[in-house]
């Protein structure tokens, strides 16, 4: 193993050496070319040496392609292929100057030469696209100011002269379709320059290739222009380089990460980049003054749309600069999500919108379950990743038009416009789903199971301002996490809030009565459960949160019955019978008294009610009974069956499964029943925990 080991090192350091080695021996042989003019070697020497350098460059294009296959590959094969091309002109050019003597201009090199052009704006263009899938207006502005630039120089010092020359016609198109070329290749060498992303060493290079290329054919045409051009000249050192700066670029093992998307948008123009800027769009200007001092005016126009043009473009690049900076005071940096402040100030318009227009209006509040210990036992960096990756899951789970922000540490908010009674709870329990889905990668080869809990509110049900619906959703929030994480929960109703007090009594007399008949949960796991499924179901908002708060308090009216009765081993009387069948009726009253809870007290009443129309008190049947009691009903049936009882032993799942089966159509309603059952076959029921020590049954 350690022999395997050694040697993927020993190549690993070979592969990263490869690029410098193969830069060095391209400068040996461009120094033996220059040496072969110097002491007048024989003509086949030196075209073998020159075009030893620019064939190596597209052999180690294409050998890179082979060697590191990067994603997607195209762009380096167009570029590969461009450099074939570009080795064939090379070698058709320096063949006829130096060995068949043909200086003709223009000649088959020169159409090798502006073939490569199009080959190479191809394979760029490619790149910006991987490195910048979205917008990224800023470098294109750049890009274009600079662009501009070039393009007024070119034309008073290139094109304009080279129109004007009395030369064969095909001369002059050669003369001008090589500027052109060169300038479609800047502009678009600029903007991937200029863009955002990452610019590993084999990007530094590609840009050393494209700006020399560039370089050396301006110098070419002005020498072409003014009669002084010669082959092996300076020059030749140039393009030289260039093709040695690709070939190192795509023999480097960054030459994979080239193509990178950009992980953040652009945070703005450093110093040294304005600077630039600035100096470009001086440089106009400062040309109209030296065309006044030449006493040349012809090109006066050119210089003034130039002028213009840059002027607009600076304008412009202020004006997304300054949207940059606004966009970055509401976006938080780590997720790229919106910040609290913006959700806060949202949420204040949003709110005053909802109350003019009667449309809904609803807030989420979600919290990673357990993040400190996530953060205890893969560090700050983990820790980071998986919020990352939740703020992501987050966002691709909600609709265009919601809101999403980076709410505290580990919380997200979320602001929902327009929906309707049902989609708050649906959404909510979407986003659970979405986040528990896959485990998130912190580190390499290590994963987490995530989770969150969500707390939901709705305007006007749960809060008619926005501190209530904020606090509505993280109490909210807060019940989730007490039922046992991994869940949605429902804010209370205003009114119900007022009664706060009362309420909080009536859910501690329910629990009271829990720990006098088992040492197991019950009306805590009905609530849970009720909700679940009264969401599987599809119920609006206010019935999920009837049947939840309903399976909390459904046995409330228990209270009243003697404890000796409830605790009984030997069988019960009919006087007890008579008080136990009243605990519906005495639930009912007790909630009926406290404001907002009449729906909930109406569930409690009928959650004996049976489907066939024999059960207590009323003897209601089929869709005389609420909806939310029977959904009470078949989870009461549920947690009673799975618990141990005075009067009864604990049955086990697959028991309590044969038992709803069985009941299904008589007892418990047939949709409820087949709801309950998936959510218990795809696991979302979880266990029926035990009551803690201080809260069992005592003696």
């Amino acid at each position: 193993m350690t022999r395997i080991t050694d040697e993927g090192t020993r190549t690993a350091v070979w592969t990263g050496r490869l690029a410098w080695i193969y830069l060095a021996s391209g400068l040996v042989v461009m120094a033996g070319y220059y040496l072969a003019l110097a002491f007048d070697a024989p003509p086949l020497a030196r075209v073998l040496l020159y075009s030893v350098v620019s064939t190596s460059s597209a052999i180690a294009v294409l050998y890179a392609c082979y060697r590191f296959r990067p994603k997607p590959l195209l762009p380096w094969l167009l570029l590969g292929f461009a450099e074939v091309i570009y080795a064939a002109a090379d070698t058709s050019f320096y063949v006829s100057h130096y060995i068949v003597g043909d200086l003709g201009y223009p000649a088959l090199a020169d159409v090798f030469y502006l073939s490569h052009y199009p080959l190479v704006v191809a394979g760029l263009v490619l790149l910006i696209r991987l490195r910048t899938p979205g917008r990224d207006l800023p470098a294109l502005l750049d890009a274009t100011l600079v662009a501009v630039v070039a393009g007024m120089l070119s034309w008073l010092y290139v094109l304009a002269p080279t129109a004007q020359t009395q030369v064969p016609t095909l001369a002059k198109a050669a003369s001008l379709a090589y500027p052109m070329m060169d300038l479609a290749m800047f502009a678009v060498a600029l903007r991937l320059i200029l863009g955002s992303g990452r610019r590993p060493t084999a990007f530094l290079l590609l840009c050393a290739n494209l700006l020399a290329f560039f370089t050396a054919d301006t110098i070419y045409v002005l020498q072409q222009l003014s009669g002084t051009y010669v082959a092996g000249n300076f020059i030749d050192a140039i393009w030289l380089t260039g093709n040695l700066a690709l070939g190192a670029a795509a023999l480097h093992p960054t030459m994979r990460q080239v193509g990178d998307a950009t992980p953040v948008g652009d945070p703005g123009p450093g110093p040294v980049r304005i600077v630039a800027l600035c100096a470009a769009a001086l440089v106009a200007p400062a040309t109209l003054l030296v065309e006044y001092a030449r006493d040349a005016y012809d090109d006066i126009p050119v210089i003034a749309v130039a002028c213009g043009l840059l002027f607009l473009l600076t304008i412009a690049r202020l004006a997304v600069l300054v949207a940059q900076q606004r966009q970055l005071a509401i976006t938080d940096v780590l997720t790229g999500l919106r910040t609290r402040r913006y959700f806060e100030n949202r949420l204040t318009t949003e709110l005053a919108h909802a109350r003019r227009t009667g449309t809904p209006l609803a807030v989420l509040i979600a919290d990673v379950d357990h993040f400190k210990s996530i953060n205890d036992a893969y560090g700050h960096p983990g820790g980071d990743r998986v919020l990352v990756e939740i703020a992501t899951r987050l966002r691709h789970g909600l609709r265009h038009e919601d809101v999403i922000s980076r709410y505290g540490g580990e919380e997200f908010a979320v602001l929902l416009r327009g929906a309707t009674a049902d989609e708050p709870v649906r959404i909510a329990e979407r986003l659970r789903h979405t986040v528990s889905s896959s485990p998130v990668v912190v580190g390499d080869g290590m994963a987490v199971e995530v989770t969150i809990s969500v707390g939901t509110a709705t305007f006007p049900l749960h809060g008619s301002t926005q501190d209530e619906l904020v606090t509505a959703a993280d109490r909210a929030l807060y019940a989730a996490k007490c039922k046992g994480r991994n869940r949605i929960d429902i804010g209370p109703c205003s009114a119900t809030e007022s009664a706060g007090g009362t309420l909080a009594y009536l859910e501690h007399a329910a629990d009271v009565v829990d720990g006098w008949l088992s040492d197991h949960e019950h009306g805590r796991a009905v609530s849970r459960w009720a909700g679940l499924t009264a969401v599987e179901l599809g119920l609006d908002s206010a019935a999920v949160r009837h049947a939840s708060l309903a399976g909390h308090l459904h046995d409330v009216g228990k209270i009243l019955v003697p404890k000796e009765i409830w605790t009984k081993t030997t069988p019960l009387s009919d006087a007890d019978w008579q008080l136990i069948r009243r605990h519906p009726e005495d639930g009912y009253r007790m909630l009926c008294v406290v404001p907002g809870l009449a729906d909930t007290a109406v569930v409690v009443l009928q959650h004996h009610e049976r489907f066939d129309g024999n059960g207590y008190p009323a003897g209601l049947a089929g869709e005389q009974i609420r909806r939310e009691a029977r959904i009470v009903a078949v989870c009461d049936a549920w947690a009673a069956m799975l618990a141990c009882r005075p009067y009864q032993m604990p049955m086990t799942e697959d028991q309590a499964r044969g038992e709803l089966v069985r009941c299904r159509g008589s007892q418990l309603d047939p949709e409820v029943v087949d709801a309950f059952l998936h959510l218990h076959t795809t696991g979302r029921l979880g266990t029926l925990a035990r009551l803690p020590m201080t809260a069992r049954p005592i003696g």
